[in-house]
């Protein structure tokens, strides 16, 4: 497929617009551990965690008797310093980081959600969206319990300290049979932790150990080495994990007949050096290159990712071709962690904010440009414009991921069926938007062959349409719009 580059006007993007990907989710992390500082341990976890969420972070710590928190909005770095740490001392913790998925940007949804219950106090981190979170607040407000915030993790919270059952463990349980969608969750008692992973396995969630001191819980097992922790495995679907100073204990398993693992984990979401089904993800996004290059060749002369995320598959894709990998984009890196907004003249510079293009590498060349995912398509095209100034006399856009058609409800921001441009627009189409020479996806049988060796254990909500569960919620501020 060939298409003309198109002229383009002003470039007119807020920074944050930038990113033309799936937004963020949430990092859980939850430790058991006796002579060791818990909280100072907890942020250094969050911290590796930070990719995840950026917009709120928190840490809750139990010491056998009482549980003290700190949370507010902010990067982990900025809402913990010692001052804010020193007074959260025990033996068990959680902590998160956010990204708004269901409930808006404010400190009434930061996380973790404490309560008092009739078990005692409660500590609740939640990684996932709950598809029948409406259904199951309307019950909670119908029996007089009171919510503070507009956020499903909020619902879990009331739900587990106000359900049916004697014990914690018959609360989950209770809890896992009404619960939808998909939840990663992090839960701290005044003496035990426990990690849940809803019934399709949706989102990872990881066992570390800490030699001879305890026992770590994370999103992913990136955070465990951060602290010194061996991974241990993966909580499995549906498993109800419960942590004390014994150690580890499975209390419960209530797997669905089929998992449902997110697609978007192994393509985007999760760190390159952690690890899923035993693999890297590294790796597994190089076999992702590799296998858009055998589905979509092309005549060109170099390769280039679109930086930092792009980089395995464009490895991959290098490799597969025979084409030499060079690095044409050059991301600054940190001025996504600016609150500070540009003024009309630094929003005309637009996408070179954030890339600043490498013309000794592009000059006269073919170049095949590679991207993990398109989401809106409002930053591809400025790169391609970018890359062609910068003197490239072809671009071919590759994308290691099918085209993203339809939002997600189960953890992941996708944006709307109208912000959709794979949803609007033909591949044709959305070629000639790019100003591309060419454009082609990975398709979802060479996705799935690449990422698991062809074991289809996944969900493909956002290439399909089809999801593993009944949708309800289709808003993530649906609370506050009542």
């Amino acid at each position: 497929m060939v298409c003309r580059s198109a002229p383009m006007g002003a470039i007119l993007y807020m920074l944050q617009d930038h990113d033309d990907k799936p937004a963020h989710e949430c990092g859980v992390f939850g430790i058991v551990a006796t002579d060791a500082d818990v909280a100072r341990l907890t942020f250094f976890g969050l911290y590796a965690l930070q990719h995840r969420g950026q917009e709120s972070a928190g840490i809750a710590v139990a010491n056998g008797r009482t549980i003290r928190s700190h949370k507010a909005m902010g990067l982990v770095s900025q809402v913990f310093n010692e001052e804010n740490l020193r007074p959260l001392a025990g033996h068990l913790a959680i902590g998160h980081t956010r990204y708004s998925t269901t409930g808006s940007s404010r400190l009434e949804n930061a996380q973790p959600f404490v309560v008092e219950s009739v078990l005692g106090p409660l500590a609740v981190g939640h990684n996932g969206n709950l598809t029948n979170a409406a259904t199951l607040r309307q019950e909670l407000l119908t029996r007089g319990v009171g919510l503070t915030g507009s956020s499903d993790s909020e619902v879990i919270t009331q739900m587990l300290a106000g359900g049916e059952g004697r014990t914690w463990e018959e609360k989950f349980k209770v809890f896992m049979v009404r619960a939808q969608g998909a939840y990663c969750l992090t839960v701290l008692t005044r003496d035990a932790l426990f990690a849940v992973r809803d019934p399709l396995g949706l989102h990872p969630i990881c066992l570390g150990r800490l030699g001879e001191r305890g026992w770590v819980v994370a999103s992913e097992s990136c955070a465990l080495g951060t602290i010194g922790a061996s991974f241990e495995r993966e909580i499995e679907p549906g498993e109800i994990l419960m942590i004390t100073t014994e150690g580890p204990r499975t209390i419960a398993h209530m797997p669905a007949h089929k998992p449902a693992e997110c697609l978007f984990e192994y393509i985007y979401f999760a760190r390159p050096d952690s690890l899923l089904h035993g693999k890297a993800l590294h790796a597994v996004r190089v076999a992702q290159g590799r296998e858009l290059a055998r589905e979509a060749p092309a005549e060109a002369d170099v390769v280039i990712p679109v930086p930092d995320s792009a980089t395995p598959a464009a490895i991959g894709y290098a490799q597969a071709s025979g084409l030499p990998y060079s690095e044409g984009l050059i991301k600054n890196r940190y001025i996504g962690r600016t609150f500070i907004q540009p003024d009309d003249q630094l929003r005309q510079v637009g996408i070179a904010l954030k890339f600043n293009a490498l013309t000794d590498n592009l000059a006269g060349k073919r170049v095949v440009m590679i991207d993990d995912s398109i989401v809106r398509g409002n930053t591809s095209g400025p790169i391609v414009r970018l890359l062609r100034e910068a003197g490239a006399s072809e671009v071919h856009v590759r994308v290691s991921s099918p085209p993203i058609r339809h939002p997600c409800f189960l953890g992941v921001d996708m944006a709307t069926y109208p912000e959709l441009i794979a949803h609007r627009l033909t591949i044709p189409q959305i070629c000639e938007h790019l100003g591309a020479d060419s454009l082609a996806y990975l398709s979802l049988e060479g996705l799935i062959k690449a990422s698991r060796h062809g074991d289809d254990t996944f969900c493909r909500g956002c290439f399909t349409g089809k999801y593993p569960v009944d949708i309800e919620l289709v808003n993530k501020e649906i609370f506050e719009l009542r």
